[in-house]
């Protein structure tokens, strides 16, 4: 039996079937941990409460927000939570990572690899709730695993490949419980961090929060995959390196201007 609540990412395209797939999560470990509350944390249900019926990219920031905030939220409550979102940047699946982290617990990443055409026809069978050209825009910046050892799926699935999801996603919830029960909860926190670990997670919060300031304004969303490569750049030609964290903020925005030849408010 497993002890401790813990975080479920789920990383997909639009119409993936990422929330059938959270939906199925939820029955079966409800079914199999009775000692545990499970939350869907659903992106969506936040933007409708929002801005019903409508759109507005000015407040995503703000779904943003009220989402970590939910997510965090039923972590301190024992909840198992479940991140309905598509999570297609790195940026957004460290953000969750470190909410489980806060609150020393694990996190598992679960990839949705429905293939591009797939999500596409999909969505129309839906009625094209989503806009053709804004899933063939997530798939272009869809940001790749493995750059960082802990940005790695513990399972990924094509739901297009299985008729019967429950068996799959149960085989899933199998190699969680697993984990949870071989690998000490707190395992990776006693280790201690060498200098050079400490100093690039030191570099790698620094230029995210410098992202997240610069994003703020729409003008620049079409630099964010740009900027997003430029940063991990940044991070290894500064390894080696030693800055204040006031040098490697000043230090990236002067990177990222010269690479773009563009003034950030």
């Amino acid at each position: 039996m497993i002890k401790n609540n813990f975080l479920l990412i789920l990383v997909g395209l639009p119409s993936s079937g990422k929330t059938t797939i959270a939906k199925i999560l939820k029955n079966l470990i409800k079914k199999k941990y009775k000692n545990f509350q499970v939350k869907i944390v659903d992106p969506d249900n936040i933007r409708n409460s929002i801005s019903p019926n409508k759109f507005n990219h000015q407040k995503e920031q703000l779904v943003r927000e009220k989402s970590l905030n939910d997510i965090r939220t039923g972590l301190v409550q024992g909840f198992i939570v479940i991140s309905d979102d598509l999570n297609y940047y790195t940026s957004m699946r460290h953000d969750l990572k470190q909410i489980a982290e806060e609150k020393n617990l694990k996190y598992f990443i679960i990839h949705i690899a429905t293939p591009l055409q797939i999500c596409i026809e999909w969505n129309k069978e839906r009625g094209e709730p989503i806009p053709q050209e804004v899933i063939y825009k997530i798939n272009e910046k869809f940001d790749s695993f493995n750059n960082y050892n802990w940005d790695n799926p513990i399972q990924t699935i094509d739901p297009s490949k299985f008729d019967d999801l429950e068996d799959t996603i149960g085989k899933v919830i199998n190699v969680i419980e697993r984990n949870l029960r071989i690998i000490p909860l707190d395992s990776y926190h006693r280790r201690e961090k060498t200098d050079k670990e400490q100093y690039h997670e030191i570099l790698d919060r620094i230029t995210r929060n410098v992202i997240r300031n610069i994003i703020k304004n729409d003008n620049y969303h079409p630099f964010i995959k740009k900027i997003s490569n430029m940063r991990k750049e940044f991070i290894k030609k500064n390894l080696k390196k030693v800055m204040t964290e006031t040098q490697i903020s000043e230090n990236f925005l002067k990177f990222i201007k010269r690479y773009l030849n563009t003034e950030f408010s």
